[in-house]
């Protein structure tokens, strides 16, 4: 087993109480006002109980405007796709309402993300694992996968919350990098296999590009906007003009080059809500592995994305146990 080096010193960041404060104080202001309209209602005679039903309707409310908002632009800018992916309205209806319920879990898992998701204690590992999330997110969106990976004995897993959430792109890969240092102090390991959703795969890039690439053992995006995505001029922010498409951040960071690059595998759905046109997560680097009929969001929830990762976390293990590189090199298939 390896040793474990300097693990006191090692310090990982955190900064997902921006984004944990940010929604706490974004749903208290919105019942404090249907609070206020309640009882405003009651003291002009008006029963309570239709006003206490109708409270998780509230709740629902603000993801559903905002995934109305985001299919909406990716059904407008959506990629051109094959027949044989293309949905009913059942389907339809299904994959829209899939995104909604997912985001409405996600926003108290990320409020509570301090006690739902804790990194493990110090100890020898291989190959430990490291969950990076997406734009304006933190590391509670991975709670649902790392209770599925751990019902399976893979360990130890790591999350990183990194942030403000606009800050730049490359800020947050120097965040990763301080997150690898520390992982590898605490396990010993010499390389980290790492999952990233959404933007994390674009961090996971400005990291290969700045930093030694050869302490990854493998790359797996989840619905990464390799190419950008149209709905980054929905918001501000330097995070977000990075990811718009054509910017000059994104040309800049080109195509991952070198000798010791990590085998790249890019999970992404045809049927993505907020990456737009979607097949800006299909590129020449990577392994592709197109999915459908699934949103941006459910795919941190979905049973054939977690099978899927969860394979590629034991090709990682299974080339470094017997000495070989993770795969073959980046962009031919595994």
């Amino acid at each position: 087993m390896p040793r474990i080096v300097g693990a006191a010193s090692a310090r990982r960041p955190d900064h997902g109480v921006w984004t944990a404060a940010s929604l706490a104080l974004a749903y208290l202001a919105l019942f404090a006002i249907y609070a206020a309209w309640a009882f405003a209602s009651f003291q002009k005679g008006a029963s309570p109980w239709p006003f206490i039903a109708a409270v998780p309707l509230v709740y629902l409310a603000v993801p559903l405007v905002f995934v109305s908002i985001w299919f909406l632009f990716s059904w407008a800018f959506r990629a051109a796709r094959p027949h044989d992916v293309a949905l009913g309205i059942g389907d339809a209806i299904g994959l829209f309402w899939d995104e909604v319920v997912t985001i409405a879990g996600n926003s108290p898992r990320m409020i509570l993300y301090r006690w739902l998701v804790r990194d493990p204690a110090p100890a020898p590992s291989c190959a430990p694992v490291l969950l990076l999330h997406g734009v304006l997110c933190n590391a509670g969106v991975w709670h649902p996968f790392l209770r599925w990976l751990d019902a399976r004995g893979v360990e130890p897993v790591y999350t990183l919350s990194y942030g403000p959430p606009l800050a730049s792109i490359d800020l947050f890969a120097e965040q990763m990098a301080a997150t690898i240092e520390a992982v590898r102090a605490e396990t010993g390991a010499g390389k980290v296999v790492v999952v990233a959703h959404s933007m994390g795969g674009l961090v996971a890039r400005a990291y290969l590009r700045r930093f030694d690439p050869s302490t990854l053992a493998r790359l797996v995006t989840i619905a990464t906007p390799h190419e950008g995505s149209v709905l980054a001029w929905l918001a501000l922010g330097r995070s977000m003009s990075q990811l718009r498409p054509g910017n000059r951040w994104l040309d800049e960071l080109g195509t991952p080059r070198g000798d010791n690059l990590p085998p790249i595998v890019s999970l992404w759905s045809w049927h993505d809500s907020m990456v737009a046109p979607q097949t800006s997560s299909r590129v020449d680097f990577a392994e592709n592995v197109e999915l459908s009929g699934i949103g941006h969001t459910s795919l941190l929830r979905d049973r054939e994305v977690f099978e899927r990762v969860l394979e590629e976390i034991d090709k990682a293990r299974a080339a470094l146990d017997s000495g070989r590189p993770g795969a073959t090199t980046s962009g031919s298939p595994a």
